[in-house]
């Protein structure tokens, strides 16, 4: 299957996800932990249907590393926050791969995936005050991916 490097980076954020919502939880009080939980769960759920897809295909899913580098050191409700909408933001980088791939259902899972991680980055930017669209217009994609500017005449 030739989709399976692309699920195999899918399952990479997802287990770092589950470990950052593991870390920042325990910043976060009232509603806003119990969102956390729910988007903690959410992750867990895809974490498995990507294991589950792998095995499928053949592949062994990668294991979860024992501990992960975090983008945003969580220290405070704030920036907990913010290392949750990193955390979502790097999903949907990752699953861009997935998003292409051949298999019609898994491109289909791959976008919903992506627009609930996209929404949940900005779920957690306006909690912390921050722009929703702070992660560009584009979450995920590299500037390169892009195309330029047009130009008249061009």
């Amino acid at each position: 299957m030739t989709d399976v490097p692309a699920l195999q980076e899918a399952l990479k954020a997802e287990h770092a996800a589950i470990y950052g919502y593991g870390v920042l939880g325990a910043r976060l009080r009232g509603t806003h932990q119990a969102t956390a939980r729910v988007m903690w769960n959410l992750h867990r759920a895809r974490r498995d249907a990507l294991a589950e897809r792998l095995t499928a295909a053949g592949a062994t899913p990668e294991a979860a590393a024992p501990v992960y580098r975090l983008p945003v050191r969580s220290t405070s409700g704030r920036t907990a926050g913010e290392l949750a909408a990193a955390l979502e933001d790097a999903v949907v980088a990752a699953l861009v791969g997935a998003a292409g791939a051949a298999d019609a259902g898994l491109r289909s899972w791959a976008a919903r995936a992506m627009q609930e991680s996209a929404g949940n980055a900005v779920h957690w930017r306006t909690a912390i005050g921050r722009p929703p669209g702070a992660a560009g217009a584009f979450p995920g994609l590299p500037a390169a991916a892009l195309s330029p500017e047009p130009r008249p005449g061009a």
